[in-house]
C-alpha cells in the first residue's frame, strides 16, 4: 500500500480578476521560505500554487477588457507566474482552474457528492458581492456594504444546486475538538468554532446567471460556484481522480496557507466537502493577516494595491523576502511602510549580515590574500560562536515549526550579531599588526565559518544572496545541495579556500522621502 511520503503545503489559488499586490506575495513567500526549509532537510515537498480563472468577477473583467474570459486569463495567468519568477518562488506546480486537469475531476467529484444525495435543487435569494463571489447576511454587513471590500452588495435571486453542508457540522465541531491544530493561529480556530456552533446554512454551488465556469456534470444549464469548483485544486494538482497511487502519496495537504478573509471556505467548506467525498482533511490550515497600508486592506479601487515589482526593483527580491518575514508575525496583521523597509533594510541586512560579510572576505584578502588560513587551538571566544550557530538553528527550527517566521529570523540574526561582535571583540587588525599570526589565522577561519553557517541558515529567504556568499568564501559545492542539520557542523570550510571580497552585499539605502532609493 503506498503511503503518504511528500511534504504537501498550497498557497490559494490567488483570483485572477486582476495583477498580483504585494499581499499575495506575502502568502507565496511564506510558502516558498517553508517549501525550501523543508527541501533542505532533505524532505520529498510539493509546492503548489496557481490561479482562480472561473466566476462572475473574472467574466466581468475579461468584458471590460474586451476580450473573452478564456483569452483575458491566458494574457493575466502569464503576469502572475512573472511576479513569481522576480520574488524566486520555487512552486512545484502552477495549477489553473481553467485546465482539464482540474475540470475533470471537479465534476466527477460533484457528480459523487449529487449520487450519493449531498446535492439538491432549490432557490435562494441573498445579498452577494461579486468582488468575494460570496452572499452574505444582511447582520454580516458593514453600513450596509461588503465587510471584506467595503463596496455594495447585490440582491441575487437564482435558482441553485445546494450542497447539505449542515449535515456535517457535527462531525467538522469533532475534528476541531480532536484536532486543534487543524485551524491556525488558536484565535481564528475559536473564531471557526463560533461560526459552526451557530448552525450552518446549506451552501449554495451553482450559478445560472452567466456561463463562465465549470458546467455541472448532470445539468449544464448552471455552473459551479467558483469556490466550490477552486477549492478542489488541491486535491487534483495532488492526482485526485487521475493519478491515485500519487495522490497517496500526497494528500493530505500539510499546509493551506490562507489570508484571514477566507478562512471560512478553507476551514468549513472545504472539510464538510471532503467529508461528504470520504476523504482526509489536511492537517492545518494556517491562516495569516493582511498587510495593511495606512491602517487599511489593500485594495485596488482605494489605490493601496502596491505590485511587488514596485519594491524588488529599488531594494531587490533578497530583501522583500526578508522584510515581510522579519516584521510581520504571520497570523496577525501587520502595517507596510516604505520606511519600515527601509529601515529594516539598513539595520538587519546592510548593518548586520552585509557588514560580517564585507568585513571578514575584506581581512583575508588583506590579510592573507585571499586564501583562507586553518584555525588554531579555539579559545573561549571561537567557542561561543559555534555554540551561537547552534542555538541559531535550534531555535529557527522550532520556530518554523510553528511558521513564526519572525522568530526564525530575530534567531538567526542574533548569530549574525554575535559573529560581529566577537570580530570586533576580537579586533584581528590588531592582531595583525602585533604579529599573532595563529590567532589571526584562527579570528579570519571563524569568522568565514560563521558566514557560511549565516548562508546555510538565511538561504530559503535570501536565494540570491546566499548562494553568491557561499561561492564567495570557496565554501564546497552547491549551496543549493547542501543539507540541514548535517552541514551546520563546524569547521566545513576547507583550509586554502579562495575566498574574494564581496563589498557591500546590501547598500544602505537613502531613507530620505518616503520613496527609498540606492545610495550612490
Amino acid at each position: 500500500m503506498t503511503e503518504k511520503d511528500t511534504f504537501y503545503l498550497t498557497t490559494p489559488i490567488y483570483y485572477i480578476n486582476d495583477l498580483p499586490h504585494i499581499g499575495h506575495a506575502y502568502t507565496t513567500i511564506a510558502a516558498d521560505v517553508l517549501a525550501r526549509w523543508r527541501r533542505a532537510h532533505g524532505d520529498r515537498v510539493l509546492f503548489l500554487t496557481g490561479t482562480d480563472e472561473h466566476g462572475q468577477k473574472v467574466a466581468r473583467a475579461a468584458e471590460a477588457g474586451g476580450l473573452d474570459p478564456q483569452a483575458w486569463t491566458d494574457q493575466i495567468v502569464e503576469r502572475w507566474k512573472a511576479t513569481w519568477a522576480e520574488l524566486d518562488i520555487t512552486y512545484d506546480d502552477f495549477i489553473r482552474t481553467t485546465e482539464e486537469r482540474h475540470v475533470l475531476p471537479v465534476q466527477h467529484l460533484w457528480q459523487q457528492l449529487y449520487d450519493q444525495g449531498d446535492v439538491y435543487l432549490d432557490s435562494y435569494e441573498g445579498l452577494y458581492c461579486v468582488a468575494c463571489e460570496q452572499f452574505y447576511s444582511p447582520e454580516e454587513l458593514v453600513d450596509g456594504l461588503c465587510p471584506i471590500h467595503g463596496r455594495p452588495v447585490e440582491t441575487v435571486r437564482e435558482e441553485n444546486y445546494f450542497f447539505r453542508i449542515s449535515k456535517y457540522a457535527d462531525r467538522l465541531l469533532e475534528h476541531y475538538r480532536d484536532h486543534p491544530e487543524f485551524v491556525r493561529p488558536d484565535t481564528r480556530r475559536r473564531e471557526v468554532v463560533s461560526f459552526v456552533e451557530q448552525g450552518l446554512q446549506d451552501l449554495s454551488i451553482s450559478r445560472s446567471s452567466f456561463t463562465w465556469g465549470v458546467p455541472i456534470p448532470w445539468d449544464p444549464r448552471h455552473v459551479m460556484y467558483v469556490w466550490v469548483d477552486a477549492l478542489q485544486n488541491y486535491l487534483t494538482a495532488a492526482g485526485w481522480d487521475a493519478d491515485m497511487e500519487r495522490f497517496a502519496r500526497v494528500w493530505p495537504a500539510d499546509y493551506h496557507f490562507v489570508g484571514k478573509d477566507i478562512l471560512r471556505f478553507h476551514a468549513v467548506t472545504w472539510p464538510a466537502i471532503l467529508l461528504a467525498a470520504g476523504l482526509p482533511l489536511p492537517r492545518t490550515v494556517q491562516a495569516h493577516g493582511w498587510l495593511l497600508v495606512g491602517g487599511e486592506k489593500m485594495s485596488k479601487t482605494k489605490l493601496t494595491g502596491i505590485a511587488p515589482h514596485d519594491l524588488v526593483e529599488p531594494f531587490g527580491s533578497d530583501a522583500v523576502r526578508y522584510f515581510f518575514q522579519r516584521e510581520v508575525a504571520f497570523g496577525q496583521d501587520g502595517n507596510f511602510s516604505w520606511e519600515a523597509l527601509v529601515e529594516r533594510y539598513n539595520a538587519d541586512l546592510a548593518n548586520g549580515l552585509g557588514n560580517l560579510a564585507s568585513r571578514v572576505t575584506a581581512m583575508v584578502e588583506r590579510y592573507r590574500d585571499g586564501v583562507l588560513p586553518g584555525p588554531g587551538p579555539a579559545t573561549d571566544a571561537e567557542v561561543a560562536v559555534q555554540e551561537a550557530a547552534g542555538r541559531a538553528y535550534a531555535e529557527a527550527a522550532a520556530a518554523l515549526e510553528e511558521v513564526a517566521y519572525e522568530r526564525a529570523l530575530a534567531a538567526i540574526w542574533r548569530f549574525v550579531g554575535a559573529a560581529n561582535a566577537y570580530l570586533s571583540e576580537r579586533r584581528p587588525w590588531d592582531l595583525a599588526k602585533a604579529g599573532e599570526d595563529l590567532a589571526l589565522d584562527t579570528t579570519l577561519y571563524t569568522g568565514a565559518e560563521a558566514l557560511r553557517v549565516a548562508a546555510l541558515l538565511t538561504a530559503p529567504w535570501l536565494t540570491r544572496t546566499a548562494p553568491a556568499l557561499w561561492s564567495a568564501i570557496g565554501a564546497r559545492g552547491e549551496l543549493a545541495e547542501a543539507r540541514l542539520p548535517g552541514d551546520l557542523a563546524w569547521g566545513g570550510l576547507p583550509r586554502g579556500a579562495r575566498v574574494e571580497r564581496v563589498g557591500a552585499l546590501f547598500p544602505r539605502l537613502d531613507a530620505e522621502g518616503n520613496v527609498a532609493r540606492r545610495a550612490g
